[in-house]
């Protein structure tokens, strides 16, 4: 039995060796084989099917030559490299014997590139972004990011739902012609601008602040309702800036998002705000290391006070004042570096300017990239430092501050890169211009001139000057009114805005005082800084002013003023052809305004007063002096309540003897003090007809309001409320007046001046809207107090007027 086992297991180790052994010469040839063909050397390398690529041109992308041994990476490594030349649609390499053979397929030639479907956006442009050109090499990844590129142009005009398609058209000699097929599809606009986490400005406040606006009823007229990624940031930035400037240093924007409406017809963009608690500035010092620096003497360049709201805008034009008068002194490159030192407890900073030497560094050269339209010399003066000053890096962050204000760039980015020796920087000024040209137009009703509307074309940029320019058409059943406007804000190339103006107005007063009246003329005028936040604007102005039209029962004095002995006779419609063809008015005027309002379109907190004076006289046939006045005061009650409070007055007298004539004196009315008519109190002739207007030559009037978003009404329709008071009174008749009524009895059929000074006063309330064709406002206001000649109205819609 043990032998049959041993004979068993011979046999089977015997049928196994059987099995195994072919397999085994099989495995050991393969071994043989492939060891043999990685060490054979590479004789000969043949490039096939190449038509306008030279074979030694393949031959160079490749990484192994004739004589090298057989290496399977770099013959990978080299299809890649042949690829990646763009010249070639397919790339293959074989291995035949002691040969290798490249196979390649040639990519076309581009012969012409074409856009079919663009309408918003012109040919030129696209052809100026796309890559591909004729005689170019065509690839589908050249093409793919082309047409990334032609859908970033159209996403910047806000076609989101733009698509692109391109197609090549085969032609001989391994041509093809290249078309890019364009759906522009619908603009894709703002449909809502929201902000979560904002707690100390309300959603309307901060849209006021940046410049995308929610989509309205005439946006097609100007851009800044189309959705674009590059002015989100911006308005990031602007958020930001407007919390850093009204007492919240640790605001900041977290997160800006746009997404689709779930009907894919618009964008919804929500700011996410960080507050953080409200600062005063704490205690302000100055502090120098530099010898012959006394800080004492500076302390007059402190735009920070303690206690102040703080205001991070402040600590940045007080540093460049002190950068500034230390350079006066000699030293070139002083350098002021706040430092913040904040006390939470007490939510107050205090602020310590260092003033220490900075590294001894000089401008070699400034350079202006990007500006196609606006000239060098418009970016360039608003710095105040030129090739070969000191180099001082905060008067260059404060140059790049200006250059975003002007609002005529996109954006503003300042590059240093070294000059040609140590102590030597370039600084390159790259800016990305935008759209400066407006053009608006709106209409309307209004209680006081029926049918109200006007267009208006703007220019910020005059032929790349960095000049404004406006002209308006404005008109109603009762006015017409034209005005041309020119400003150069940079008069000399300093802080001086120049302009003039040109207009012609004309009134329809016949149901208010039996007469209309027209005026035209121009002004020259010219604003200056006198201090932070104090502006001042002298003025000449030279007018004609003319009435006319005089009805046959209007008031004596206006019939005097119109001409004295009516020689002219009536018209057929029974007006007086005047005798008097009008007077010329040559005066100077000078206005001083001091504006602390925390945001001048839309203010909640601050205050606004101005001064004005004017002197006629100069030559022409009016003699006067006239004064205005006016301050206007915001307190935020609550987050969303603010109360207001207005005060205005003015008093115009004659002087040399001259009297002041009806056309320049005040009229007053529902503008003034709600619940009145148009030209509704003051001096008036009881007995005329209808009981005209006579105007006066002093005023006074004050206003409490306290405004508020209108409950359950969505804060984005732009709707609020009111409630008001006001006060006011007109007296003081012209001379001429008084001369023409003198001894009149209040009875029917004589005439009949009544003047006085007595308090005029109503309350009521109101409904304010930011409608896209303006603010808009319906008052509801009740008399208290008149006298029995006023004309009331109850109920006043038109245009809203923010003070």
């Amino acid at each position: 039995m043990q032998k049959f086992k041993i004979i068993l297991a011979g046999l089977r180790l015997l049928l196994a060796l059987l099995v195994l052994s072919p397999m085994v010469a099989m495995v050991d040839a393969t071994w043989t084989s492939g060891a043999a063909f990685a060490q054979s050397v590479i004789k000969n390398i043949e490039v096939i099917g190449n038509r306008r690529v030279e074979p030694e041109t393949v031959r160079s992308y490749l990484q192994f030559n004739a004589g090298d041994p057989y290496n399977a990476s770099k013959v990978d490594a080299s299809i890649k490299a042949l690829f990646a030349t763009g010249l070639f649609a397919d790339v293959s390499i074989d291995y035949k014997g002691a040969t290798i053979v490249v196979t390649v397929k040639e990519n076309p030639v581009i012969n012409q590139v074409a856009f079919e479907g663009n309408s918003e956006v012109d040919t030129a442009t696209l052809v100026g972004e796309v890559q591909l050109k004729p005689r170019s090499v065509f690839t589908r990844a050249k093409a793919q990011a082309d047409v990334q590129r032609i859908l970033d142009v159209y996403r910047r005009q806000g076609l989101f739902a733009a698509t692109v398609e391109p197609k090549i058209i085969q032609l001989e000699q391994d041509r093809v012609n290249l078309v890019f097929e364009i759906n522009e599809g619908a603009a894709t606009k703002v449909k809502g601008i929201n902000f979560v986490g904002n707690h100390a400005f309300s959603d309307s406040q901060l849209r006021d602040v940046i410049s995308t606006t929610q989509v309205g009823w005439f946006d097609f007229l100007k851009g800044t309702s189309i959705y674009d990624p590059d002015r989100m940031n911006l308005d990031r930035e602007l958020i930001r800036q407007y919390y850093l400037k009204n007492g919240y240093p640790d605001a900041s924007v977290t997160a800006a998002n746009a997404e689709i409406d779930p009907d894919g017809t618009g964008f919804i963009i929500t700011f996410a705000i960080e507050e953080g608690q409200p600062y005063t500035f704490g205690a302000i010092n100055i502090e120098s290391s530099l010898p012959g620096i006394d800080t004492s003497t500076l302390t007059g360049d402190l735009l920070t006070q303690t206690g102040q709201v703080y205001d991070a805008s402040q600590i940045d034009k007080t540093s460049e004042k002190l950068t500034l008068d230390i350079a006066d002194q000699g030293y070139a490159f002083a350098r002021v570096r706040p430092r913040p030192i904040p006390d939470a407890a007490s939510h107050t900073i205090a602020i310590t300017y260092v003033v220490d030497e900075g590294p001894r560094i000089y401008i070699e050269r400034i350079n202006v990239i990007g500006n196609t339209r606006t000239k060098d010399f418009v970016i360039r003066r608003e710095f105040r430092l030129a090739e070969g000053d000191a180099f001082n890096a905060l008067m260059v962050d404060r140059a790049k501050k200006r250059l975003q204000a002007l609002g005529l760039f996109k954006s503003v980015d300042i590059k240093r890169r070294p000059g040609s020796a140590p102590d030597r920087v370039i600084l390159d000024v790259e800016v990305q211009e935008q759209s400066t040209g407006e053009l608006s137009f709106g209409a309307g009703y209004s209680t006081s001139e029926g049918v109200i509307g006007d267009v208006s074309i703007s220019e910020r940029n005059l032929f790349g000057n960095g000049q404004y320019v406006r002209l308006k058409l404005a008109g109603s059943f009762e006015r017409a009114q034209v005005d041309f406007s020119f400003t150069e804000p940079r008069f000399l190339d300093r802080n001086l805005a120049a302009g003039f103006d040109l207009f012609f107005k004309q009134l329809d007063y016949t149901d208010q005082s039996g007469f209309q009246q027209r005026k035209i003329g121009g002004d020259l005028r010219l604003g200056f800084p006198l201090a932070e936040h104090l502006w001042m604007q002298t003025t000449y102005a030279l007018s004609r002013d003319e009435i006319f039209d005089v009805t046959s029962w209007a008031s004596p004095a206006i019939k005097e003023a119109c001409g004295a002995n009516f020689s002219g006779g009536t018209d057929q419609n029974g007006l007086f052809r005047c005798t008097d063809k009008g007077y010329w008015t040559s005066l100077i005027g000078t206005t001083i305004s001091y504006d602390k309002r925390n945001n001048a379109r839309n203010p909640t907190n601050g205050y606004y007063i101005e001064l004005a004076n004017d002197f006629a006289g100069l030559g022409g046939d009016a003699q006067y002096w006239r004064v205005n006045a006016e301050g206007r005061y915001y307190y935020p009650i609550t987050d969303k309540i603010t109360f207001v409070g207005r005060a205005v007055g003015g008093v115009i007298q004659g002087w040399g003897g001259e009297d002041v004539r009806l056309l320049d004196s005040f009229f007053k009315g529902g503008e003034t003090v709600r619940g009145f008519d148009i030209s509704g109190f003051g001096p008036r002739d009881i007995n005329s007809s209808n009981k005209d207007a006579l105007g006066g030559q002093k005023y006074w009037a004050a206003t409490a309001e306290i405004r508020f978003p209108l409950p359950f009404v969505p804060e984005d329709i732009g709707l609020s409320g009111a409630v008001f008071a006001d006060a006011g009174s007109l007296w003081d008749a012209t001379g001429g007046a008084h001369d023409a009524l003198d001894g009149c009895v209040a009875k029917n059929g004589q005439s009949c001046l009544q003047d006085s000074s007595a308090i005029r006063s109503s309350v009521g309330g109101s409904i304010m809207w930011n409608s896209p064709v303006g603010p808009l406002r319906m008052d509801f206001a009740k008399v208290l107090t008149k006298e029995s000649y006023d004309q009331t109205q109850f109920f006043r819609f038109g245009a809203s007027s923010r003070f």
